[in-house]
């Protein structure tokens, strides 16, 4: 192979990788928005069919570290009454390992909560891609974290003795 051949192989090969995963953005992008549309419209099981079985939720509160099935059981109720709750995403950033067959995110969130953060990890199984593990945060403008440290002082101290003790 002379150099040139070699390189345009090189950059036919990079610009086929860029649409590649471009391509993936998309399905990824699609999957998480129609996750959170899913909870907006209380919709349990095409919620959960977009978490991995063994999938994480990790909420705002300290200890909100759920497996899948608490998760739904946690979720449950708020889904049975019709109104779970409501994330429109604001701002995505998408990244992929080199096999493409897993993803990482972060996202801006517009929430009842005001801004939030998410960020999490996807699989590409059999069924396509599935949330494997998310992080919801509130996020907190920095002028203001001393006021919110005030306000979590007595709770965050009462767990940190309790896990301490464990």
């Amino acid at each position: 192979m002379n150099k040139i051949t070699g390189i345009l192989a090189l950059l036919f090969l990079s610009v086929s990788l860029h649409a590649q995963q471009e391509d993936e953005k998309e399905v990824v992008t699609t999957v998480l928005d129609a996750w959170h549309q899913a909870a907006a419209d209380a919709d349990f099981e095409a919620y959960f069919s977009k978490m991995t079985e063994d999938g994480v939720f990790v909420g705002t509160e300290a200890m909100e570290n759920w497996q899948n099935a608490e998760f739904k059981e946690f979720s449950k109720p708020y889904f049975d009454k019709g109104k779970a709750w409501s994330f429109t995403g604001l701002q995505r950033n998408i990244y992929f390992n080199r096999t493409m067959d897993m993803a990482w995110f972060d996202e801006l969130l517009d929430t009842q909560m005001k801004l939030c953060r998410g960020s999490g990890v996807l699989k590409k199984t059999e069924h396509g891609w599935k949330i494997a593990h998310y992080v919801l945060s509130i996020a907190v403008p920095n002028e203001n974290v001393d006021a919110v440290v005030s306000l979590k002082k007595a709770k965050d101290s009462v767990i940190t003795k309790q896990l301490k003790l464990n």
